[in-house]
């Protein structure tokens, strides 16, 4: 699919989609938790349906009824010997070690750009823990087989904070008794808290985070009932609703219901940069205002929150002189090597990227120009370089578009709604 974004100024108000980060941690929290749960707000992206098959996989019943989907789980208890995630890097890294729990050998295997992501951490930590692991050079397809028993252990959190997700899970369902986990160098930290946060939503074990250190977990059983349906309502995504704010700043008046202000999600952090930015933003419980105004350039550190880097690139093309984002290195394994992609991609818009070690530098406030870019399969490129087309000196194509399904498949539709000139084709 292709998409055409002419010069529009926008405007409108818009509901943020469902958080995938939150959506695909309340499927494995309701694998484990068993009984019924109804999930409100559910996810519809590419990623939360891989979650939602995976889960089934492993032995829940999931149906979608109206505007909610109902689970119901005795646990894990695997159906197939193999499961699928799709393109999804939090799905691959959490559910292993969570379909490890079962002593079935199970297949864990992806498609597109999942196939070339890293999983030697599965290699070097699952063996530690009772559990038979066979790879194909630390890349997927892997081959494990459990059950996974819990044991002091220390893992090295540098290049995703998914995989610890995995193991808090796994150790809470099963029932993980004066034992820690160890973490050196832990990247992405808020997403840790959304990860307890869930736990202790769903009334799983929740381990004592002693300064993102080490986890401990004592004796301690699962909580609360599985008799009655236990009902989950799923947040707003920040991480799609970065765009949704951008878009105000550099090319409207915007407002953008569903998010949490005082959400654990690590790209809740888009608001300290829009304000370093000097957007001119409302902040309320209900509901955040952005318009469009003249913009400053910033220097924010997206270490922890490196799924901002497309939006802010596409604010700081609007931002009158450099604007500096630290945490490169965070970005080699997406589905892109997104340094790369934005600096090539945003160039051919007019747009200068550099790289200084870990840092990216964005030269704005020079306009951005008409052209025909692509998305390198990667959502967020697709939806970044949308923004930036929003305030172009003419059209800009975006080649495979439908890339914003894997997280955002209502984006083009959320567009057109605040009156974008946006085509596809």
């Amino acid at each position: 699919m292709q998409a055409t974004v002419s010069p529009t100024q926008i405007k409108g108000t818009i509901t943020a989609p469902a958080s995938k980060s939150a959506m695909q941690r309340a499927c494995a929290a309701a694998l484990l938790k068993g009984g019924k749960t109804i999930l409100h707000n559910p996810g519809v992206s590419n990623d939360d349906e891989a979650a939602l098959d995976i889960i089934k996989q492993l032995g829940a019943k999931v149906q979608r009824l109206n505007d909610t989907v109902v689970i119901e789980s005795n646990g894990v208890v695997p159906i197939s010997n193999e499961i699928n995630c799709g393109e999804s890097g939090l799905s691959a890294r959490m559910f292993t070690s969570i379909a490890a729990l079962s002593k079935t050998p199970i297949t864990i295997n992806g498609k597109g750009s999942l196939v070339k992501r890293p999983f030697d951490f599965f290699t070097e930590v699952l063996p530690q823990l009772g559990v038979k692991v066979e790879s194909k050079g630390g890349l997927l397809p892997l081959h494990i087989t459990g059950p996974l028993q819990p044991k002091n252990i220390e893992v090295d959190g540098s290049l995703s904070s998914q995989f610890l997700t995995g193991l808090l899970f796994a150790y809470a369902a099963a029932n993980a008794n004066n034992v820690a986990i160890t973490v050196k160098n832990l990247s992405s930290k808020p997403y840790i808290d959304l990860t307890l946060k869930v736990m202790k939503d769903f009334g799983l074990q929740v381990p004592v985070n002693n300064d993102y250190q080490s986890f401990q977990f004592a004796s301690q059983r699962l909580n609360g009932s599985t008799a009655q349906p236990f009902n989950y309502s799923v947040e707003g995504d920040w991480s799609g609703g970065a765009f949704l704010l951008v878009s105000g700043a550099v090319a409207g008046d915007v407002v953008v219901k569903g998010l949490d202000v005082f959400s654990t999600q690590a790209d809740k952090a888009i608001l300290q940069a829009l304000t370093q930015a000097e957007a001119a933003m409302s902040i309320e419980e209900a509901q955040i205002h952005v318009r469009k105004s003249r913009l400053k350039a910033f220097h924010f550190n997206a270490t922890d929150c490196p799924d901002l880097f497309p939006p802010l690139v596409a604010l700081a093309a609007y931002c009158d002189g450099a604007s500096v984002i630290e945490g490169v290195h965070r970005l080699t394994h997406k589905e892109s090597n997104r340094a790369l992609t934005l600096q090539e991609e945003f160039g051919k818009m007019g747009v200068e990227i550099n790289f200084q070690d870990d840092l990216m530098l964005i030269k704005g406030g020079k306009g951005v120009k008409r052209a025909s870019v692509h998305s390198r399969h990667d959502h967020r490129i697709a939806m970044a370089c949308a923004v930036a087309a929003l305030g172009a000196n003419g059209d800009v194509t975006i080649d495979e578009a439908e890339a914003v399904n894997k997280s955002y498949p209502q984006f083009w539709v959320h567009l057109d709604g605040l009156k974008a000139n946006a085509v596809s084709h």
